[in-house]
């Protein structure tokens, strides 16, 4: 068995590959594996029971598990005899270049680092982007995956959400209020016109109501005198959520 465990599958100069070895990275990942996987239960249990959103939840384990892979990584590598402090000073002025090449990308990593641990854009959270607007499916280091209305996935630098201007429509409460203009002709019945907009917004479920709050209620204002048309405004109530 120990001969088995010693025969050499690979070898150069100080970086030597035995079976055993082999045998070793394989149960350390299948190991690191399992274990994240009961961090992935014990988190979804203790945030449950505390009522902090999957979002936050995400995140935190997106952290663990980047973090556990990094040190399997180097440990494998200190198996194998690549000694990691060794390969960083001897290949600095490479490391510079690398570095100087890779800008963006180490921008957006460190942009998602920022936003899994503050929390500003969630999963599920839906946000206005260069005037297109969507719902986050996932936030990972580098990108993060934005579904449109038109059911499109885009994928978003995650710098993007540091250093321009987002609009996150569901960050304090799960509705916002929205308005939608309107244009009629002169001479038209204004209290027709406007009592039209409201039973548009009564037929819409998702358009908030309220029986003892009047100000959730729908309700329309005259805005302007415009060139052609008068202008009317109609604001309503409505959950976010994408389609």
């Amino acid at each position: 068995m120990s001969d088995f465990l010693n025969y050499t599958i690979f070898e150069s100069g100080e970086y030597k590959l035995s079976t055993g070895i082999l045998a070793t990275i394989i149960l350390l990942v299948v190991g690191v594996r399992l274990l994240l996987f009961l961090v992935m239960r014990f988190l979804t249990s203790y945030f449950k029971t505390r009522g902090i959103d999957q979002g936050r939840r995400d995140a935190i384990y997106l952290l663990i598990k980047y973090l556990i892979w990094v040190i399997v990584l180097v440990a494998i590598l200190e198996m194998i005899g690549i000694h990691v402090t060794i390969l960083i000073a001897g290949s600095a002025a490479l490391l510079v270049g690398f570095g100087l090449g890779l800008q963006q990308i180490f921008q957006d990593l460190v942009s998602g680092i920022f936003i899994l641990i503050e929390g500003t854009i969630k999963v599920n959270d839906v946000i206005e982007l260069d005037g297109m607007v969507g719902k986050i499916l996932s936030v990972n280091l580098r990108t993060s995956k934005v579904l449109t209305r038109d059911g499109i996935i885009i994928i978003v630098p995650n710098h993007k959400f540091i250093i321009e201007k987002i609009t996150n429509w569901s960050h304090n409460s799960d509705s916002t209020r929205f308005k939608v203009e309107v244009g009629v002709a002169y001479g038209s019945d204004v209290d027709k016109v406007k009592q039209i907009l409201l039973d548009c917004a009564q037929q819409q479920a998702s358009i908030m109501h309220s029986a003892t709050d009047e100000s959730q209620d729908p309700f329309v204002r005259f805005t302007d005198f415009g060139d052609s048309a008068l202008k009317f405004e109609l604001y309503f109530g409505q959950l976010i959520f994408l389609k």
